[in-house]
């Protein structure tokens, strides 16, 4: 169980080898300072493909000492999305980030057929997230790649995100599939999806995890309500993983827990080749930090 995004950084950290992390359009201060306190913190080894002038610019108005870090020229973004994506093919690289550029560019160049990095699974977004008032850091997927699940999408991203945590050190994450209620409604199809990947879990089709469900936000976060509400689970007021039903609730709650709760995520995109971080340009360093730390865990 990891209490905080400090235990997780210092997990990477502990590691017996630092990630290589290859930087897509790296010409970007706010990249390049999420990069630096990574670099300067041991936890990963940079990989620049950008605009070779101006990343060499930003390091020596910032006083970015990378030694001698190596750097493909590429002044179109484009092109440097396809560089990127090749390095990482090629075992040069073992996760991307995304810098000063359009996120449909690099996305692009990832899912293509014949060169990309797609291997078989579906993509989905992990984020991990520190939330006041609760005792350890939470996954909430998937709020930011696909729209609306269906029942054999849910399970490829309890698969992703399992994956994740036991590359965190979790033998058996507990997963809460998020519905309104913790009663099943067979009018409501992600109630009724929950049940089903619950019996899945129990039948041995998803393994590796816990799976619980239909479970309400409360009773998931809260031993205490489970216990007034005589919900009797493993998951309850234990959940490592919340499992939204929509991309839209999963934003949502994301965005609640961050913006009018004080809580930090730390988000990447899985289930290709590599880990992919795609933080915002308004995202605070903290998370584009925790981002790329979440990412060289996962990291094969």
């Amino acid at each position: 169980m990891l209490r905080n995004f400090k235990e997780m950084a210092d997990l990477v950290k502990a590691g017996p080898e630092k990630k290589r992390l290859v930087l897509c359009c790296a010409h970007d201060e706010h990249s390049l300072d999420a990069v630096y306190e990574a670099y300067r913190e041991g936890l990963i080894v940079p990989v620049f493909v950008g605009k070779e002038d101006e990343i060499k610019k930003i390091c020596a108005e910032h006083s970015f000492d990378f030694g001698d870090v190596k750097i493909y020229n590429e002044d179109d973004d484009v092109e440097a999305a396809k560089t990127a994506v090749r390095l990482i093919r090629e075992g040069e690289g073992d996760f991307l980030m995304k810098g000063r550029m359009q996120t449909s560019d690099l996305l692009r160049q990832v899912v293509n057929k014949e060169t990309g990095l797609q291997c078989g699974k579906i993509m989905s977004h992990v984020g991990l997230f520190q939330v006041p008032n609760y005792h350890k850091v939470v996954v909430l997927t998937d709020g930011g790649m696909l729209l609306a699940p269906d029942l054999e999408q849910k399970v490829k991203i309890i698969s992703n995100a399992v994956e994740v945590l036991h590359s965190l050190g979790y033998d058996d994450p507990k997963v809460a599939v998020m519905c309104g209620a913790e009663v099943l409604n067979k009018k409501a199809i992600e109630s009724v999806d929950a049940a089903e990947l619950k019996e899945m879990n129990r039948r041995g089709e998803i393994t590796g995890c816990t799976v619980e469900g239909p479970i309400s936000y409360d009773i998931a976060l809260s031993k205490e309500i489970a216990e007034f509400k005589k919900f009797d689970s493993p998951v309850a007021g234990e959940a490592d993983v919340m499992v939204m039903p929509s991309m839209a609730a999963g934003n949502m709650v994301g965005k609640s827990w961050t913006v009018s709760g004080g809580g930090m995520m730390a988000g990447i995109i899985v289930g290709a080749k590599a880990p992919i971080v795609l933080v915002s340009r308004g995202s605070s360093a903290e998370e584009k930090f925790y981002s790329i730390a979440l990412a060289a865990a996962a990291s094969k």
